[in-house]
């Protein structure tokens, strides 16, 4: 599965750092209150899609695996408003193009790979969710 280089995602990081809140390394993406919600429930969708795919690792459900990760792959993508895209930072970009991009391929090879061999492509997904939400806050 493909994964952000570590080396660029700390010099990106490290780049934004000065752009932080005192207190929160973080970004601030400074939505407006209604982008904030479309952009939250999307977050809390890529969330239910690693929930669902997990639980069908667990039950050996391939069609559930490959249904909960074309949630969030690049059919999500391509939804989000054009505001919210504007918005959005090259390194908050870099991020989450690979990781849609993780989530199509997890749903193509739900109909093929061993189920342990995608429990280990999942936590590598989840890396990159957590380095995105390391790096950038939505308040």
């Amino acid at each position: 599965m493909t994964v952000l280089n570590r080396p660029v995602l700390l010099l990106t990081l490290a780049c934004l750092a000065p752009l932080a809140h005192a207190g929160d390394e973080r970004l601030d993406l400074r939505f407006t209150p209604d982008e904030r919600a479309v952009f939250l429930k999307d977050m809390r969708a890529m969330l239910g899609s690693v929930r669902d795919v997990l639980r069908g690792i667990g039950s050996g459900d391939r069609a559930l695996i490959a249904e909960a990760a074309r949630r969030s792959g690049n059919r999500m993508s391509r939804a989000t408003p054009t505001a919210i895209r504007a918005k959005l930072p090259d390194a908050f970009r870099a991020l989450g193009g690979p990781t849609h991009l993780a989530f199509e391929e997890l749903a193509i090879r739900a109909q093929t790979d061993e189920m342990d061999s995608l429990a280990r492509d999942t936590a590598e997904l989840m890396n990159q969710c957590m380095a995105c939400h390391a790096a950038f806050r939505v308040q």
